[in-house]
């Protein structure tokens, strides 16, 4: 035999393709040995890799032949970055060398092989198990150190091998008896982020808390503004410690993303993430992009928290970018080959110092312009952190609730919400369109009176009218209460933004 195939797959945007290797030998001629299929200088360093892998695991190099070897990645259209294909090549390659025999249907893999035949871990794996579980496949074999991450899909055997030497003992049929054990099926533990603060650390800002469990139950927007060092960083990282963990189909999802972006460490995703850019990122490290589309953090921030210190800091056109995003839930990034859109559904934590007193006229204009209106809009929640007098900041006294009682309540509030929309795609409040608005959160007239009349007074746009609606139901959740009340509704207002350039 001079020709086989296998099959392997390489992460594309956010899932995983599948790529054919196909190996062809033809002997009575000089050495050569060509991987044709539009590969990356990393696929074409990949001979090297595998000659150098099969020769130290006891079979002999290919560079040692007489014979032109020609590797073919397909589809051959697609660009093959990475060295993904490395164990896929080495197997093909002998098994058309008949050093190796065995059914190649239903078999993928997957791995980067060192010189000395070791196989190295790779990012994005997991959503190339799930394509591979999607086109049929029983079997894949991934480095071991991935193995953990690629056992989360049920319905394919997971084999996590160290070298290339395991996996040819698993697959020759003469040497059975070196089987490399299926990788159990990986059980995911929620355990609670460890935190050396709580909220009942923070003295004062009952209002800034008070916000932030509303924008946590609700997944609304908020930004916390205030003089420097009154604690908005503190609580804005505290705020991942009262959210929901995520479901099993959320671990999925967002692990598969950070694994392609490269940022788990190996390990899974089972709290909600939090990120947190520096104002100087620019637009495609925040939005995504490039000539090959990249998530970017709003991406990485996916069901979990988006914060952006130093908010009027960030450049215009980043924080314009945000109107998408925002909005949507996803973000689209088009180039001349076709159009990408990655998921971003996440919380908005901004926080900023607003003009001193004493600023200058240029300065709050320079501020006021960075912000437009459709930000300030989609922005649901606007708290104000102030400064705390110093014998409070001296007390020894816990203050307030700690944060485990605030994430009891945040959760049984979301149960409500999930129930309410068990039958469509939202999950939380800020997820609502207008129609849903009128089944799930009527006003009896009453209350739309005084929003009425409050909208007219504070110039609300139609958008800031139906958010302030979404709050007034977030808020009647944790109030455990059917129908939204006066009391929801003007709480809600009060969290509409002041004049902060004034």
């Amino acid at each position: 035999m001079s020709f086989s195939r296998v099959y392997s797959a390489q992460p594309y945007l956010l899932k995983g393709a599948l790529v054919t290797i196909e190996t062809d030998l033809s002997s009575g001629s000089l050495h050569a040995f060509n991987i044709v299929g539009l590969g990356d200088k990393a696929v074409d360093e990949a001979k090297d890799r595998v000659s150098s892998a099969i020769k130290n695991s006891n079979y002999k190099s290919p560079k040692k032949e007489n014979m032109k070897i020609v590797v073919s990645l397909s589809p051959a259209d697609m660009k093959k970055e990475g060295s993904y294909f490395d164990l896929g090549i080495a197997i093909g390659y002998l098994l058309a060398h008949e050093d190796i025999y065995f059914e190649t249907d239903g078999k993928l893999f997957i791995g980067e092989l060192a010189l000395d035949g070791t196989i190295k871990p790779l990012r994005g794996v997991l959503p190339l198990v799930e394509a591979a579980k999607q086109n049929g496949f029983k079997e894949i074999f991934v480095p071991k150190e991935n193995a953990l991450e690629a056992a989360l899909v049920d319905d394919i055997n997971v084999y996590g091998a160290y070298s290339l030497e395991e996996v040819i003992n698993h697959l020759d049929q003469g040497k059975s008896e070196l089987y490399i054990p299926v990788q159990p099926k990986t059980n995911i533990s929620f355990e609670s982020q460890e935190s050396t603060l709580d909220f009942c650390d923070v003295k004062g800002q009952a209002m800034a808390k008070r916000g932030l469990e509303i924008a946590a139950a609700g997944g609304h927007n908020i930004c916390m503004y205030g003089p420097p060092g009154t604690g908005k960083t503190m609580l804005a990282k505290l705020f991942a410690t009262i959210l929901p963990n995520l479901s099993k189909d959320e671990v999925l999802e967002v692990t598969g993303i950070h694994s392609i972006a490269g940022t788990t460490g190996g390990s899974l995703v089972t709290q909600p993430p939090f990120r947190s850019p520096h104002h100087t990122s620019s637009y495609v490290s925040l939005i995504g992009g490039g000539s090959t589309p990249k998530p970017g953090e709003v991406t990485l921030a996916h069901k979990g928290v988006l914060f952006l210190d130093e908010f009027p800091e960030f450049e215009k056109r980043v924080l314009e970018s945000l109107r998408q995003p925002l909005e949507d839930r996803v973000v689209t990034v088009s180039r001349a080959k076709g159009t990408v859109v990655f998921p971003t559904n996440f919380i908005l934590i901004a926080a900023m110092n607003p003009p001193e007193k004493d600023a200058s006229f240029m300065e709050k204009l320079r501020q006021k312009k960075k912000i437009s209106g459709p930000i300030m809009d989609r922005i649901d929640m606007w708290v104000e952190v102030s400064e705390i007098d110093y014998e409070k900041l001296g007390s020894k006294e816990k203050e307030g609730e700690e944060s485990l009682a605030i994430k009891n309540r945040v959760k049984s509030a979301r149960d409500i919400q999930k129930k309410r929309f068990e039958s469509g795609k939202r999950s939380v409040n800020n997820e609502m369109n207008v129609r849903e608005l009128h089944r799930h959160a009527e006003l009896n007239e009453e209350t739309k009176q005084i929003l009425n009349k409050s909208a007219e007074k504070l110039s609300l746009s139609a958008r800031a009218y139906h958010r302030v609606i979404k709050l007034a139901r977030t808020i009647a959740d944790l109030d455990k209460k059917n129908t939204i009340e006066t009391n929801h509704i003007l709480e809600a207002l009060q969290y509409r933004p002041k004049d902060l350039f004034e």
